[in-house]
């Protein structure tokens, strides 16, 4: 235009752009669901999204409506709905390898008593996608969806295996440096860590997560050189240097029957 103002918005552009708005809603209402693990008041979830009350009580009377989301308690409070988990068996049966690996995990935990995971990144973040839990009288924080920052498991060092250093720098805050009892790890020594993964085919880290357990983690491919996945165990800190060997024998092999399968 030669007068220099803005070109006209046209109705069908509105509505694309108000569509797309919505969209982006929805989408950080299930995120912020899937991050507070618990239902949630309307109120809190319209704060914890930065979106008007109305807007976010309007969005979710769809999503419950849908099937997407369901009331809890007293009706004020709100959740996942049956249909999402419908729609998760939907993944785990069209997905191979997440389907045999919840199977060798399962397997893995009976044989060895230990928790053991399966665990896959998501946006950036490591992610338990199925957990085992072991038969040891006391139970060790594992559950299927957490997400940990990567730089504080073992999974999290093979998982980002021959990325290259912008890339793990871009995915990792300085907040994720930060354990949960406040020491701080060093970027260069994490990469170094990763380095040192891939090139000896597996992880133990130490101490990170909590003071009284340790993870041994082995990749598991999906072509020659990408890791897609990891199987892990998580077992007590004091646990002898021999049987962490052998445990770290037994899921190379189980990982490597999911990476030839897969």
């Amino acid at each position: 235009m030669q007068d220099g103002s803005a070109p006209a918005v046209s109705a069908d552009e509105k509505i694309s752009g108000s569509r797309e708005k919505g969209l982006n809603r929805v989408l950080e209402i299930l995120e912020f669901l899937h991050t507070t693990q618990r239902a949630i008041g309307i109120g809190d979830l319209a704060k914890g999204v930065n979106a008007p009350r109305s807007t976010t009580y309007t969005l979710v009377r769809s999503l419950v409506d849908a099937g997407l989301l369901e009331m809890a308690g007293d009706g004020n409070r709100v959740y996942f709905g049956k249909k999402l988990y419908l729609y998760g068996m939907d993944y785990v049966r069209g997905n191979d390898l997440l389907r045999r690996g919840r199977q060798e995990v399962d397997n893995l935990s009976r044989e060895t008593g230990e928790t053991s995971e399966l665990c896959m990144l998501q946006s950036g973040r490591y992610t338990i996608v199925h957990s085992s839990p072991g038969n040891r009288p006391f139970r060790i924080s594992s559950a299927t969806g957490l997400q940990i920052p990567l730089p504080w498991t073992a999974s999290g060092r093979l998982l980002l295996a021959g990325f290259e250093r912008a890339r793990i720098e871009g995915m990792v805050s300085q907040d994720d440096l930060v354990l949960p009892d406040g020491r701080k790890l060093l970027l260069n020594d994490f990469i170094a860590d990763i380095a040192r993964a891939q090139t000896t085919g597996y992880c133990v880290t130490s101490g990170l997560v909590d003071a009284y357990t340790k993870c041994l983690a082995v990749p598991v491919f999906s072509v020659p050189g990408k890791v897609e996945a990891t199987m892990c165990l998580v077992v007590p800190i004091d646990t002898s240097e021999e049987r962490t060997g052998n445990l770290i024998g037994l899921l190379r092999d189980r990982a490597a029957r999911l990476s030839i399968a897969g």
